[in-house]
């Protein structure tokens, strides 16, 4: 390995050549107290930055024992020193001149919920964090005094100050670790009381806006209804207040605009880890539950839908259905199918953005068109079955059907963002009025085993060096958080509402990429079995498969792998 005092020679060696003369920088160089790692060099100043990461030993970080110990203490340290080191990346950035993308000095800025990240790891004995920096040049000339300035002067103190123990808050260091110790002793109560959530007083639900994930000023922070609350003494915390929602099958109701949906995105988002000040820290929700919605439109393939449709005018077989383009109804269906093949024991639903027809028949309808005429048997038919008989819990928001009512465990009502537990009201009203009809076929669950078809076309390059082509890789390209590429093949995740981080999607393109290239002919519970194997051996980035690893990749729990299989 060379030295830093090497890597300034070599700068100063190129200083004034041809952009392309910064490739023979890549490699690995001592700087005492880190190794930084050139990885991949940036082919022109107005290109996407050059992809470098440092890596520190951990006895040199000289984080305690304890922050590594476990997964979820790791996590939440990656976190706080991906976050520390960016905060000192922003003060250097662009404060070297030159063309283009000269001078920038970044790393992912993450959101609100704390994830597993390729940007920043502990492992092996070793902190590495990964970031980009901007070559500068002047046109496409080199300006290697520029980039001295970035990795002798502003990089030192972005590691001294974001990575070294020595140089952080104990304080804070503490409160990270003491916040996702309490979390996980949440979840591992919610499975112990029988829990499906859990929301805490004084917790802050409502977002800034629209595009904003950050939590609103002024908002009504949540109160547990009494018949509804619960206290928890968490590790550090101590005595929590809150609302543990029990499984079974619970309804929120309430007028528009009253936060039945607000609770439910809190539900939702539950299934993560937040940091400190999101307001969410202590909603803690089970980390199988899935959100259900209609998704007109989808592909749905080789999906047994038959717990809910049966008996198609066409003939067609619904134990193994295939569609391009699947009806409100026929998606929904699909989608909860396949969140049950993913293990998930808790679906999260909204009246708004359900199929009607696949929710509810009313009384009226059935009268009209017979059940042997209707091939969908209504989600109200199958609801608590699930729950009887295979243990999966829901959580639906409603607005004008109260057709749910008569199977609720529980009714919960939001007035004004205030919780009120009505569901003694909610019995009440049913007094002597119809009961809905639950009689539905026989129940069974899903079969799975679905093969997921991986093939499509490989990308070329002609051999100029002779005659033919030679194969490549795949490429791979993102759109934002909701959809990506492989090869010529785009997948839309719009609807998978789960998805919180663009590199999450980043992570399933190279996922779907990895099983292309090795996991052929294996089904949707195989190949992301054998994904999540790879990856707790050998990190996220194996998935991968370079001996570079990406920044900006973001673990997805294994409903999302799920649900861009099934998708694919």
């Amino acid at each position: 390995m060379k030295t830093s005092e090497e890597l300034r020679a070599s700068l100063r060696a190129i200083d004034r050549r041809s952009y392309p003369a910064y490739k023979s920088l890549a490699g690995s160089w001592s700087f005492g107290k880190y190794i930084l790692n050139i990885e991949h060099v940036q082919g022109d100043p107005f290109a996407t930055p050059s992809q470098l990461s440092v890596t520190v030993d951990s006895r040199t970080a000289g984080f305690p024992a304890v922050c590594w110990e476990t997964s979820w203490n790791r996590t939440a340290l990656e976190d706080y020193l991906l976050r520390r080191f960016g905060r000192q990346a922003g003060r250097f950035s662009r404060q070297a001149k030159g063309s283009g993308k000269s001078g920038v000095l970044a790393v992912t800025v993450p959101g609100q919920e704390t994830l597993e990240r390729t940007d920043c790891e502990v492992r092996s004995g070793r902190v590495t964090l990964r970031f980009e920096v901007g070559f500068p040049a002047n046109g496409r000339t080199i300006n290697a005094r520029e980039l001295e300035k970035i990795l002798f002067d502003f990089l030192p103190v972005c590691v001294e100050q974001g990575l070294l123990y020595a140089s952080t808050p104990k304080e804070e260091v503490a409160k990270v670790i003491a916040l996702a110790e309490d979390q996980h002793f949440i979840r591992t109560e919610l499975a112990k009381r029988g829990l499906a959530a859990f929301v805490a007083d004084g917790s802050i639900l409502p977002r800034e806006s629209g595009a904003s994930d950050r939590p609103m000023k002024d908002a009504v922070p949540f109160m547990a209804p009494d018949d509804l609350a619960m206290t928890l003494e968490l590790p550090h915390l101590g005595l929590v207040r809150g609302m543990g929602i029990r499984r079974g099958i619970t309804l929120i109701a309430g007028g528009g605009y009253h936060g039945k949906s607000t609770l439910l995105k809190a539900l939702e988002r539950g299934v993560y880890d937040h940091i400190a000040g999101d307001g969410r820290e202590y909603v803690i929700t089970d980390a199988t539950a899935m959100k259900i919605r209609a998704e007109d439109g989808r592909k749905v393939t080789d999906t047994d839908i038959s717990l809910f449709i049966n008996h198609l005018p066409s003939g067609r077989d619904t134990a193994r259905f295939s569609t391009l383009d699947a009806s409100g109804s026929t998606s929904q269906a699909a989608n909860i199918t396949e969140a049950l093949e993913s293990g998930s024991r808790l679906l999260l639903m909204d009246e708004d953005t359900s199929a009607s027809n696949f929710m509810v028949r009313d009384e009226l309808m059935q009268a009209v068109i017979a059940r042997e005429q209707e091939p969908i048997t209504p989600f109200l038919e199958r609801a608590l079955d699930l729950w009887e008989k295979a243990g999966i819990s829901l959580i639906l928001v409603v607005g004008s059907c109260g057709a749910y009512f008569h199977i609720a465990s529980r009714v919960i009502q939001m007035d004004a963002y205030h919780t009120r537990d009505i569901t003694a009201q909610a019995k009440a009203a049913l007094v002597g009025r119809p009961v809905p009809s639950l009689s539905a076929p026989k129940f069974h669950l899903p079969s799975g085993g679905r093969v997921v078809d991986l093939s499509g076309t490989h990308q070329t390059r002609k051999n100029y060096r002779g005659n033919g082509c030679r194969q490549e890789r795949l490429k791979v390209k993102r759109f934002g958080k909701t959809a990506f590429s492989v090869g010529d093949q785009e997948l839309d995740l719009r609807y998978v509402e789960q998805l919180v981080d663009a590199g999450q999607t980043l992570a399933l393109a190279y996922m779907v990429r990895y099983a292309r290239e090795h996991l052929a002919g294996q089904s949707v519970e195989e190949i992301s079995a054998a994904l999540l194997r790879l990856m707790e051996s050998e990190g996220l980035g194996a998935v991968c498969g370079n001996a570079v690893v990406p920044a900006g990749l973001t673990l997805p729990r294994l409903q999302e792998i799920f649900a861009c299989f099934n998708r694919y």
